[in-house]
């Protein structure tokens, strides 16, 4: 097939013959002004979808920082990147930033002139895609090693937290305003004002998602070329498409060799009913489809909504997120919906209306300190108008206060506020109900109101924490004679779990014991012969931990949570699937081809099975190539012969470490945590048993040998010269020296003991 540009004449590969009758070629016609892609109709003239379009004119936000008050809401685009994890997010926001001029005129200039003459060209075979550069590709780039090195510096601009870049995940969902110039502005300047939200991708921080979602009015959708449609696509798609905002599809990482983006846009046009001529291609790495991603923002995502009642003298600035700094206290990211915010102005905070009871307005005002923009970095401008996202320093001390969601207004118009009724997204009022349940102790018994505090800064901006506030160090949730006090704390999943016990040593510098996670089970009583409960006792309560579980005598039923998994694997993996999900308690067991190498598997499955080592399990039965995500089952509930497993070290229950399974794994699951528990304990100077109980009887048992001290010798020397009488009496003394440890000493408990009990398998 013969495609032209210009004057010139190329020969390119035949790709695919569209919907509307459109070959898509693939070849070596990318030059300057053209869309990497070319279409052409039967007629060989290209289709107007992918016309020529003019280089945009350079313009950086930071150059006109006092000329944004200009743009009207009409010209405004507030939008997330959304995708599976590690499919591009950040790095792809990173380079936005670049191309629009927020990291520097010499990047914007360099990521312009890269991206526009597009010097990257592929031929695609039934394989893989083949890359050649032209030769001044490699005189502009450089070595490989320091072209790798720049690209790992930049794809971590928003990941601004310690255990983001150690990790290399998103935790935080974060902001940043660009200014771009583009045909669709209807002001003089031609400017869209765009504010850009990165998300998180895994599972354990979809609360954050639906933060940033309920913050905008459109999502770009990414999926990665090479691994295609995975578990987290499926639920953050769902999750915009739930509170109806416009989605964009895009591929990334299309420059890999191993990039398969003709099989991924089929597959994910047949999944998502998405048009393939919508389906961006892209790639962060060498800059491509950074300019067409832009342009689909400013044409397809629409602009904000005014508020019915806005007069443009009432401020409503809504928190879309916050955190502490121990210099400044709290640090707000808001979006205004209404009127304008300027620094000295008093303000107090309300929060929204929920089920139907009047708003709540904070007993305090504050006199803003600071505000400004996000780009990433904070710049401080004085004001921020309707429209823009912006940071607010305010003094604020208390974290509670400053929930996202609340709305921020000036004082002196509160009580008009108060009288209006304040038009607000559905969401602003949504909770996140936790799904695992731990007890949070600290290393030092002395430690615990400092780790309290540390723990409610860290509530402030991860919405998806649920604390139980306890009486301070006098508190004993959880802890037992082992740990001591501690607090009752909410996640959404153990990734959740490990990255708390990770902020609060980065950001805090505070080491703490995390108990095993549990799962929330409802009991429901039944009437016995033998025990009579008390008068006016619930006959139907939720159990969220598990010193709370039923003694012996009472009869009862437990309903426990479940779930609907959504597996996506290779197909040859099948079988291996199947077996584990079966094993795992799962039901109603459905499989669906997404494309030719992938599989889609469905399930109804116990949240408890799935959030102890379901992960684990499932990689290893697929060699790391499975991903997966969970939603709430319908019914939520199901009724199952459970049975409660406790763990004594030397007679004595710990609390802690006792769980729940089925009354038919419970000796199996037993012996495996008595086993594991064996060889993370430290050997004592005394015999530690270490037995399992459930239903009042031992079902399993383990001991670690005691450490000998050589009481015979001394110095180097025999004691009592080698006189039998004397070496006995030693060894009586030493013998009723360890009978007297066996019943005072005391097992010193380390994450790792408890980190045991979460894998059962």
């Amino acid at each position: 097939m013969l495609a032209a540009s210009g004057s010139q004449i190329y020969r390119c590969t035949l790709r695919s013959v569209g919907k509307r009758g459109c070959f898509v070629a693939i070849g070596s016609f990318l030059e300057k002004n053209y869309c990497r892609h070319q279409v052409y109709n039967h007629h060989q003239q290209p289709c107007r979808h992918f016309s020529k379009q003019e280089t945009p004119q350079l313009v950086s936000i930071t150059d006109h920082l006092d000329e944004l008050h200009k743009i009207p809401l009409a010209d405004v685009r507030n939008f997330c990147i959304i995708a599976h994890v590690d499919h591009g997010k950040s790095s792809m926001a990173s380079r936005l930033l670049e191309y629009t001029g927020n990291l520097g005129h010499d990047r914007q200039a360099t990521a312009h002139q890269l991206g526009e003459k597009k010097t990257t060209a592929y031929n695609q075979d039934e394989s893989s895609a083949i890359i050649k550069d032209n030769a001044d590709t490699s005189k502009e780039t450089g070595s490989k090693s320091s072209k790798h090195k720049e690209i790992k510096e930049e794809i971590t601009l928003l990941d601004t937290l310690k255990v983001e870049r150690e990790r290399g995940i998103t935790v935080k969902a974060s902001a940043a305003s660009m200014l771009y110039k583009h045909p669709s502005a209807t002001n003089d300047q031609g400017w869209i004002l765009l504010n850009m939200v990165d998300t998180p991708g895994h599972a354990d921080f979809g609360v954050e998602v639906s933060k940033s979602l309920a913050s905008i009015e459109g999502a770009v959708l990414l999926f990665d070329s090479v691994q295609g449609v995975q578990a987290q696509t499926l639920s953050v798609y769902d999750k915009a498409r739930a509170l109806g905002k416009q989605i964009l599809p895009a591929l990334t990482k299309i420059d890999i060799p191993s990039a398969r983006p003709l099989e991924v846009a089929l597959a994910v046009s047949d999944l998502f009913a998405f048009d393939p001529d919508t389906i961006m291609k892209t790639s962060a790495r060498n800059r491509i489809g950074v300019r067409e991603l832009l342009d689909s923002v400013c044409e397809n995502i629409p602009p904000p909504s005014p508020l019915s009642d806005d007069d443009g003298t009432m401020l409503r600035a809504k928190v879309i997120d916050s955190w502490f700094e121990p210099r400044r206290g709290v640090v707000c990211l808001v979006r205004l919906l209404s009127g304008n915010l300027s620094e000295n102005d008093r303000i107090s905070i309300v929060e929204p209306s929920i089920d139907g009871k009047g708003p709540k307005v904070g007993k305090d005002n504050y006199s803003v300190q600071e505000l400004g923009l996000v780009m990433p970095d904070r710049i401080r401008t004085g004001k921020l108008h309707i429209g823009q996202m912006g940071y607010v320093v305010a003094g604020l001390r208390d974290p509670r206060e400053a929930r996202p969601g609340s709305i921020i207004s000036l004082q002196k118009t509160m009580q008009t506020l108060i009288s209006t009724e304040m038009e607000l997204p559905s969401s602003a009022a949504l909770t996140h109900q936790s799904v695992l349940y731990a007890s949070v102790h600290p290393m030092e018994g002395d430690g615990f109101d400092e780790m309290h505090a540390a723990v409610n800064r860290l509530a402030l901006n991860d919405t998806g924490l649920e604390i139980h506030q306890t009486a301070g160090s006098s508190s004993n949730s959880g802890g037992g004679p082992f740990l001591g006090p501690g607090l009752r704390v909410g996640f959404q999943g153990l990734l959740h779990v490990e990255v708390f016990r990770q902020r609060l040593l980065d950001e805090f510098e505070l080491e703490a014991i995390v108990t095993p996670p549990k799962v929330p089970y409802r009991i429901r009583y039944l009437e016995s012969k033998n025990y009579k409960r008390p008068p006016g006792a619930p006959e139907e309560e939720v159990i969220e931990d598990l010193t709370d579980w039923p003694e012996q005598g009472h009869r009862f039923k437990v309903l426990e949570p479940m779930v609907d998994v959504r597996i996506l694997a290779p197909m040859e993996y099948a079988g291996s699937i199947m077996e584990l999900t079966k094993r795992k308690r799962g039901i109603k067991i459905r499989t669906k081809p997404v494309d030719e190498h992938i599989w889609l598997f469905t399930a109804a499955m116990p949240w408890a099975d799935v959030v102890t080592d379901f992960h684990d399990d499932l990689k290893s039965t697929t060699a790391g190539y499975a991903s997966f995500d969970v939603s709430e089952a319908d019914p939520p509930q199901q009724e199952a012969d459970l049975v409660k497993v406790e763990l004594l070290l030397n007679s004595e229950v710990v609390d802690p470490l006792a769980f729940v399974c089925h009354r038919d794994a419970a000796q199996s699951q037993a012996r495996v945590v008595c086993q594991k528990l064996q060889e993370v304990l430290p050997r004592q100077q005394f015999v530690t048993v270490i037995q399992a109980k459930a239903d009042g009887r031992f079902i399993a048992s383990a001991r670690i040998r005691a450490y000998r001290k050589d009481v015979l010798t001394k110095a180097g020397k025999t004691v009592g010269g080698g006189d039998i009488s004397r070496k006995k009496k030693l060894l009586q003394k030493q013998k009723k020296g360890k009978k007297r440890q066996q019943s005072t000493g005391k097992v010193q408990l380390s994450q790792a003991a408890f980190n045991s009990v979460i894998s059962r398998s």
